[in-house]
Order: C-alpha cells, then structure tokens, then sequence
C-alpha cells in the first residue's frame, strides 16, 4: 500500500471515528502496527512505470526525473507568458513555437493587460512581505510551539474538532481550535478537505486586544502550511476570532495531518501598542 493510500485510510478512520481497516482484508491498520517493507519497496521501485507525457516506460525509481527534467513531451510554457501567451506545450515544440509567437508583436497597450495581472499578483506578494516586516517591528511579540489533539462534540453525531491545551501570551489565557470542512455532517464522503482554524481567548481582559496571528511550521512538525496572516480585536465580548483557513497546498497534507495522532505547528502572535 503507497503512503498516500495509507494516509488516506487513517484519515478516513478518524473522521468516521473508527479503526481504519484494509480495504482488502479489512484488518485494522495504524502507524502503531504497520511498517515499512524494505524489501518490497526496492522490488517496486525496479517495477516500470508509464510515463505520463510520452507513454514510454522506465523503472519506478526513475520516473519523477524522467518527467520532470528528461521527457521531451514534459509540459512547458512560452517564455513570452509574462506579456500574455497562454501557450503550453510539449518542450520539444516550445521553440518553434516562440519563433512564430505573436505577443512580441502585440502593441504595448495590448502587452499592458497581461502586465498588469502579473504586477497584481506581486503586489501581493510584496504586501505579505512588507505586512510581515511591520509586524517583526511591533513590540509584543510571542510565539508558543502547540499541538492539536483530536475530541468529539458531545451531540448526537459527534463531529471530529481540533483543540490545544491552554497556553499563555500577553498575560492571557489562549487556546486553538480547528475544525474539517467547516464541520461539514460527514466529511469523510468529500475528497477534498481542509482544516479552519481560530483563536480564542480564555482569559477576561480590561481592554481590547488588537492581535495578528499566524500559523507556521515548527522546530517539532512537519506541517506544509503557507504564510497567511489573520487579524482579530480580541475584547470579552469577542473572544473567539472567526474560522479561519489553514492554508495547506492540498487535500493530500490535510489527510496526512489527519492520520497523525496530533497535529504540532508554531503560532506567532502580534499585539498592537495602544
């Protein structure tokens, strides 16, 4: 069984809250009881594969190289796609293609429209750079290295939740809570999934809480997770910020995180000067 297929199970497991089983033998299986096969993964890895672009085969072991640096029929794009060419072909075709390419003829009026999504995006970009650089100059910084450990609500379908134990920033009491699928009715029928997560504040307070937060990768995780930085006003009458999302590359990280016993990250928090 491949990782991706293990770790879909176990993730499957855990939201159905049941022991996750072989879909063959239907034994349970978890991280506890199974193990590596070493001697059947360097059989598989000598096992050809197809080729995704050109169909030709080549030993298991080889094929992500082989498509990512080798094939000629691997995926490419015009260099021109900056000022708009929405060409993408095989590489072997990529240079008679720019040689006959029209957008280097295009007027510059013509140029200007895909310039501009271009620099729009890295307007964005350097925004989350320079938002970043502000809030490293705040005076109130904290960071605690947490772990989200899996519970069920108490109603009548117990839905999966997320949440850490309390934890200390700024003189408060916080905790973090997380859900899946915005705690669809059974997540375990989607295959696309996501986690959200919030802040919430335990402790009373005289005065609002003006707080940045984000969610990183910490020195005992291995969470893929993008930078997105969150704001909320924390005050006793709001203290939970709204759900938000934990911004992983895709369903397959979701899934793997799910199929761990508990889910570790670093959480950095900003409090704004009054």
């Amino acid at each position: 069984m491949c990782a991706g297929c293990f770790t879909h199970l176990l993730a499957d497991g855990r939201l159905r809250d049941q022991n996750a089983t072989c879909p063959n033998c239907r034994t349970e299986i978890s991280k506890n009881n199974s193990s590596r096969n070493l001697a059947v993964e360097k059989a598989v890895s000598e096992l050809p594969a197809e080729c995704q672009y050109c169909s030709k085969e080549f030993p298991n072991k080889s094929i992500d190289y082989h498509e990512s640096t080798e094939c000629e029929d691997r995926p490419t794009d015009c260099k021109f796609a900056r000022i708009g060419c929405q060409w993408r072909g095989p590489i072997h075709e990529v240079s008679s293609h720019e040689g006959n390419c029209a957008h280097p003829r295009k007027s510059g009026a013509d140029v200007m429209v895909a310039l501009h999504a271009h620099d729009a995006k890295a307007s964005e970009d350097k925004k989350l750079f320079l938002t970043l650089i502000e809030l490293l100059s705040y005076e109130k910084i904290i960071f605690n290295d947490l772990q989200l450990k899996p519970y069920r609500t108490d109603e009548y379908v117990h839905r999966l939740y997320y949440e850490t134990s309390r934890f200390s920033a700024f003189n408060h009491q916080w905790v973090v809570k997380a859900i899946i699928n915005k705690s669809q009715r059974d997540p375990h029928e989607s295959c696309e999934r996501d986690i959200t997560y919030q802040l919430i504040l335990k402790s009373k307070t005289s005065s609002p809480l003006p707080m940045h937060f984000f969610v990183l990768r910490g020195p005992f995780s291995d969470i893929k997770v993008d930078t997105q930085i969150y704001k909320h006003d924390f005050a006793d009458t709001e203290a939970e910020s709204p759900f938000k999302l934990l911004p992983l590359p895709d369903t397959t990280e979701c899934n793997r995180l799910l199929a761990a016993k508990a889910i570790n990250f670093r959480l950095i928090m900003f409090l704004a000067s009054k």
